[in-house]
């Protein structure tokens, strides 16, 4: 609870007020003293009573593509059984205040408040808690309170629409690819058994060892399989400006529809960051949103390619930096056996003085931003 400016004039004037009539005779004058004081007394009673809130919030959605419409439900409930508030509220929503329409809480009833929230940076956006403020009808006292917990509203990079997808130089099984005649399964890790499980693939000698049952998981080999590498060094992208790189805007765009475009054709797809950061638990689309610039050495990118060529994750590499990682390019050549097939995009850059086009045994797209990207790449697909 605090007074405000207002509150602090009136009590202070009252003060003087009062002691000047009692000092010098003057009733007038004590009596507006008087007064002042039973207000400013007043109006810290009014404002000591408050109401006991319940407050659930809802994001709908809560993950959604840049631009695209999302909404904050706020449902609040006065507890008391017989006395209404009326109450203003502000909300934070990536840190910044917004205005909740004023509150009018019955006694025992919900009140359901809505407002949009802004998406039009990707990005994780942590909203609340709510600052519900009491003042007195004269704004003498202000009593302000956080309520509820905050949550986290996702912005995802835009997913382009791409028409296909390199299928690799392996084959699945219904026809992607015709390198190899047949698929093949083949023997991935092992894992404990459940419920429904082929007791077939049972492997009996690590359950001996362990003693629980182990089953074998299987790996279909022939399908081809996509790693998406984005280049998240600070210095291979163009400046900041208002706390974005527009280029690597574009590459985050870029790499969430190359996951999307795998995810519609069933294959399978992993995304890395050349910086190596990588967050637990996070789908891809949740990593693009949370991934920004980093700071890095000149041997990062090197470190980076040597933990692909060491795992060997796929057969496909698709490569997404900006214009100051064309000079990183040739050392893709070092994963090139692990990595039959390879895919560079420059994001940031102009086409005119890059041209599109095979370049060392890669196919290099260059692209201006998102939208060129799906251009570029759909063209080459074509």
């Amino acid at each position: 609870m605090r007074p405000t400016s207002r509150g602090i004039g009136l009590a202070a004037g009252a003060l003087v007020l009062l002691a000047a009539g009692l000092r010098f005779g003057y009733v007038e004058l004590a009596v507006l003293g008087a007064a002042g004081l039973l207000a400013a007394v007043w109006a810290v009673l009014f404002v000591a009573w408050r109401p006991t809130l319940a407050l659930t919030r809802v994001a709908d959605p809560d993950r959604v593509p840049r631009g695209e419409p999302s909404t904050m439900i706020l449902t609040l409930r006065n507890a008391a059984r017989r006395r209404s508030a009326t109450l203003a509220a502000s909300d934070s929503c990536g840190g910044r205040p917004v205005t909740v329409p004023p509150l009018r809480l019955r006694a025992g009833r919900d009140t359901t408040v809505t407002y949009p929230v802004p998406t039009h940076r990707r990005g994780r956006i942590a909203v609340g808690p709510l600052r519900v403020t009491r003042a007195d009808p004269l704004g003498l006292v202000r009593f302000a309170q956080a309520h509820g917990d905050p949550v986290t509203v996702w912005v995802h990079p835009r997913i382009l629409p791409l028409s296909a997808i390199p299928a690799g130089v392996t084959r699945s099984m219904d026809g992607r690819s015709d390198t190899v005649p047949q698929g093949s399964i083949t023997f991935d890790t092992l894992r404990e058994y459940v419920i429904g499980d082929d007791l077939r693939r049972v492997h009996w000698r690590s359950t001996a060892r362990m003693g629980e049952l182990m089953v074998r998981e299987q790996l279909d080999t022939s399908l081809p399989r996509l790693v998406v590498l984005l280049d998240d060094r600070a210095a291979s992208h163009t400046p900041l400006t208002d706390g974005m790189s527009a280029s690597f805007e574009a590459a985050c765009e870029a790499a969430a529809s190359v996951v999307a475009a795998a995810a519609r054709e069933d294959l399978p797809v992993t995304l890395h960051l050349v910086s190596g950061v990588s967050e637990e638990g996070f789908s891809p689309l949740d990593a693009l949103t949370a991934a920004e610039p980093q700071a890095a050495s000149e041997e990062t990118f090197r470190t980076a390619t040597t933990r692909l060529r060491q795992q060997k994750l796929g057969d496909t590499l698709i490569f997404l930096t900006g214009p100051g990682g064309r000079a990183d390019l040739g050392q893709l050549a070092t994963v090139r056996t692990a990595y039959p097939l390879q895919v560079s995009v420059v994001l940031g850059g102009t086409g005119r003085a890059h041209p599109s086009g095979w370049s060392g045994g890669m196919l290099v797209l260059n692209a201006e931003d998102g939208d060129t990207f799906a251009a570029e790449w759909n063209g080459a697909a074509g």
